[in-house]
């Protein structure tokens, strides 16, 4: 029997290495590690059919449970929330004596969750987590949880974009304990409730996720930490548009996906409603600095046309006493003729 030090080592393959399935024969050349979990390690490999994600672990119990995880998550209806299922086999290693587990699955092409928005921008956090509790709300109806539910287990891929998950290690029968998580966003390292499967643990991650979009580099829990995240939550703009969702799914108040999912609708539409109120505002402000302006010019110019009057007004003063002077000198001329 291998002890877990020997399994580990097992699991450490070079890029080149081709894996031969025992049973199906199935042969697999591995190009590079894709990540590493508790439970084994991910390569990226190429296969008859294109390149492939291979799973290799010295625990054949994990690779049956999560094979089982990604068999159910295709008879999910209209779910694309994990990769799909190829194969599952076991690989007889020269040099070591026990056969070492493995799994085949669809290799997902995309980018990582938080470096998509953090080239795209802010604005499609709330894009990617509507999707994401969509299909969370499908997941949950059929027994699931998903448990490990973070920003490095999610990919952006497709046009378009569309919110996949990498890893199906975590994933767990609703009821049960949940075994595979990660201290950030897990609720029991919050004391924000337990770690039993149930809906509100993963609505509980993904109000983590979009805190962590906002503090992309995290932060150490203090000695009240509910209190300490929604202090946060306050204390953050891009948060505070969608406090009360929050709120409500660190407290565990959410029973479905769904109901997060409607109450993050309305916020994200209210917030976008008023920033476009907020946006007239300023456009009309810009607009009544202009017309004010517009307005005080033609002020200067009759300012400046106000002698013209006044010259008028001595022009017929003149015309009338030069016709004085003409009448007179008539006059004058007629009283001499006369005399």
């Amino acid at each position: 029997m291998m002890n877990n030090t020997t399994k580990s080592q097992a699991c450490n393959v070079s890029p080149g290495t081709v894996i031969t399935g025992k049973w199906h024969k199935k042969s697999y050349r591995v190009v590079r590690p894709l990540g590493q979990g508790a439970n084994g390690i991910v390569y990226l490999a190429e296969s008859m059919s294109g390149p492939v994600a291979i799973k290799i672990s010295g625990n054949g119990v994990t690779i049956t449970s999560e094979v089982n995880v990604l068999k159910h998550f295709s008879k999910v209806q209209g779910s694309a929330l994990g990769p799909s299922f190829i194969d599952v086999d076991d690989w007889i290693r020269p040099g070591v004596a026990s056969p070492i587990s493995f799994y085949v699955m669809e290799y997902i092409r995309g980018e990582s969750f938080l470096s998509f928005i953090e080239k795209r921008g802010k604005e499609w956090t709330g894009i990617l987590c509507l999707q994401l509790l969509s299909d969370l709300d499908r997941l949950h109806q059929e027994g699931w949880v998903f448990g490990d539910l973070k920003p490095d287990n999610l990919l952006v891929s497709g046009n378009p974009p569309k919110i996949r998950c990498i890893d199906v290690g975590g994933t767990t029968i609703q009821g049960r304990a949940i075994k595979e998580f990660t201290e950030f966003f897990d609720r029991g390292y919050w004391g924000a409730g337990s770690r039993k499967a149930e809906a509100s643990y993963d609505l509980f991650a993904v109000a983590m996720i979009l805190i962590n979009v906002a503090y992309p580099n995290r932060f150490t829990r203090t000695n009240e930490p509910v209190k300490q995240l929604k202090s946060i939550i306050a204390n953050t703009d891009s948060l505070r548009k969608i406090d009360s969702v929050l709120y409500q799914a660190i407290d565990g108040k959410y029973q479905r996906a769904a109901e997060m999912r409607r109450d993050l609708v309305m916020k994200l539409s209210q917030a976008k409603k008023d920033q476009s109120t907020i946006q007239k505002t300023r456009t009309a402000r810009k607009q009544q600095t202009k017309t004010g302006t517009a307005k005080s010019r033609p002020n200067f110019s009759r300012a400046n046309r106000q002698p013209k009057p006044k010259k008028q007004k001595g022009g017929v003063l003149e015309t009338v006493l030069l016709l004085l002077f003409v009448s007179l000198g008539y006059l004058l001329y007629l009283y001499g003729q006369i005399l």
